[in-house]
């Protein structure tokens, strides 16, 4: 039998819990089923995602229930007759949270699938949902493209641009300060809940400051806490958090300052939407630019060179991926529940 993580009920509002999905089995598929174009799926790995959580609230947000959670899975090919495709291939894909599947042709594209082949091995194809998958081209695509860091600014005499990044201790923002630090040499301050994930920050991800928020109630608090670390303000932010972070950040967002939006984990909770607070005419004379932002053009090689970049920098050391386990198709309920809880650092993933 195959096994489906399937939401049962809502979540409006509140942290996840186990009450609200249930593993749904059915008969499991097999090479006979396959038609021209299909492929037959085991997923090896399964993300859990902050994104995932909007698409559980309510029927407008996500659709009727039950209904299987969708989310970025690794594995390897069964069976196949797409063209191009092999059994023993690699791959990586949106796609049902379910052990086994039929990927139908028609249905590739809008999956995103990519072959993982030669990308990654079975070893560490985890990966392929985290730094080589959807978290790494986000962070990827966010700060090279839309933050656009200075190169080589020392060579020419300047200080090096700081950046600020949210979530650090997370699967987009541990990436994020390290390709700022060790591939464009800025300065580089994360703010992260706990000394543990400081620590982690500063001691295997290189990161110059590190700001624990658990330890402010107020943006002007955590401004006051930059202040402390980077006097003169910042020229980036990478924006993974939301509330008070996004507040705070504007008020030390330097003129020519940049500020890339892909996530706001701090209100995914909240049954109603909470505005921050923020004054767009402040940004004209200083000449800051806000921008928010999908991975999809950098995930699907549209923009850049994701996959050769990311692969490159890992093996040389600049980018070093953390990881956090559950074991079992059964756990995903909880690894979903430790995004919001802090139970994490890096990429949640859960062993199929």
């Amino acid at each position: 039998m195959s096994k489906t993580v399937t939401l049962t009920s809502y979540i409006p509002s509140g942290n996840p819990e186990n009450k609200h999905f249930t593993i749904q089995e059915t008969v499991q598929p097999t090479a006979d089923d396959l038609e021209t174009g299909d492929l037959l799926l085991q997923s090896m790995v399964m993300s859990a995602d902050p994104y995932l959580r909007s698409g559980c609230k309510s029927e407008e947000k996500g659709g009727p229930i039950p209904r299987p959670m969708t989310g970025f899975v690794a594995g390897k090919v069964l069976a196949s007759k797409l063209d191009g495709w092999v059994a023993g291939d690699l791959f990586s894909a949106s796609l049902p949270f379910c052990d086994v599947q039929v990927l139908k042709g028609k249905d590739a594209r809008g999956a995103l699938l990519l072959k993982l082949t030669g990308k990654v091995e079975e070893k560490n194809i985890s990966h392929g949902i985290g730094v080589m998958g959807m978290p790494g081209s986000t962070a990827y695509g966010g700060l090279l493209d839309v933050l656009r860091p200075e190169k080589d600014r020392e060579a020419n005499g300047k200080k090096p641009e700081t950046i600020w990044v949210s979530g650090a201790a997370g699967a987009v923002g541990s990436v994020v300060g390290q390709i700022a630090k060790q591939v464009f040499g800025c300065t580089v301050v994360g703010s992260c809940g706990g000394p543990e994930k400081g620590q982690l920050c500063r001691d295997v991800f290189g990161f110059d400051h590190v700001v624990d928020y658990k330890t402010v109630s107020t943006a002007d608090e955590l401004v006051a806490k930059l202040k402390e670390c980077v006097p003169e303000g910042i020229d980036m932010y990478f924006e993974n958090v939301g509330g008070m972070h996004f507040e705070a950040a504007m008020k030390v967002l330097r003129p020519h300052g940049r500020v890339a939006v892909c996530g706001g984990i701090a209100r995914y909770n909240e049954g109603e939407r909470q505005a921050e607070r923020f004054f767009p005419t402040d940004m004209i004379y200083s000449f800051q630019r806000v921008e928010g932002f999908m991975c999809l053009p950098w995930l699907s090689g549209q923009k850049g060179n994701f996959l050769d970049d990311m692969g490159r920098w890992i093996k040389e050391l600049k980018v070093v991926p953390e990881e956090t386990f559950f074991q079992g198709i059964e756990a995903w309920p909880m690894a979903f529940q430790a995004l919001f809880t802090g139970k994490n650092v890096g990429k949640v993933v859960v062993r199929v």
